[in-house]
């Protein structure tokens, strides 16, 4: 039985289990809390970096960041999120690397809200951080993705960043993206575990 540390809200951990339940290696996997917060959680032994998802495999290795774990699963699965055509595989590696961006830019700005004084936050790097997000987001609404029968790695990202953009900015993005929404939508329609994985801020 393989393990994943991850914690609730953690956008990342979301893609591992979405992408579990798609690949039906959910049942293979069992879902441990972990606090990065927490100097004690042995996380920092699995992971050097401190950083979250991990997957703890069988035999003790441990698998980070979320692009690896996901290779990992979906080579035990047989090659389903990542395709294997070279035009089809990097055109998901290249939006899985753009929804990852919006989440890193996303995840940077919540950082200096949370553990930064009010006096002390850096406007300027917010913006840097907010201006990211929506390059990333105006070039996509002009040219939406397509939802695989069975979701790509990229698919799988994209739909965890709006879902983070949801939950930790009040859902501000969807006003000004109508096609995003109805992709989203349409997404959360066709991957049940997108609903199931969802936290409420």
């Amino acid at each position: 039985m393989m393990i994943l540390r991850t914690s609730a809200p953690s956008p990342y951990g979301r893609k591992i289990k979405i992408a579990a339940s798609l690949l039906n290696l959910d049942k293979d996997i069992n879902v441990e809390t972990a606090d990065t917060n927490d100097p004690a959680d042995n996380l920092r032994v699995q992971n050097p970096l401190g950083k979250i998802p991990i997957l703890v495999l069988a035999d003790g290795m441990t698998l980070f960041d979320s692009r690896v774990i996901m290779e990992y699963l979906d080579h035990l699965a047989g090659g389903r999120i990542v395709p294997a055509e070279p035009g089809a595989r990097f055109k998901a590696l290249r939006l899985q690397a753009l929804a990852d961006g919006i989440l890193d830019a996303s995840l940077l700005q919540m950082y200096e809200i949370r553990f930064r004084t009010e006096d002390r936050r850096e406007q300027k790097w917010i913006d840097y951080q907010k201006d990211k997000v929506k390059r990333s987001l105006d070039v996509l609404e002009k040219d939406i993705p397509s939802i695989d029968a069975t979701p790509d790695v990229g698919q799988i990202a994209l739909a965890c960043a709006l879902g983070y953009l949801d939950l930790r900015f009040q859902g501000a993005w969807r006003k000004s993206y109508p096609k995003l929404v109805a992709w989203l939508d349409d997404f959360a329609r066709r991957v049940p575990s997108f609903a199931k994985t969802k936290v409420e801020a």
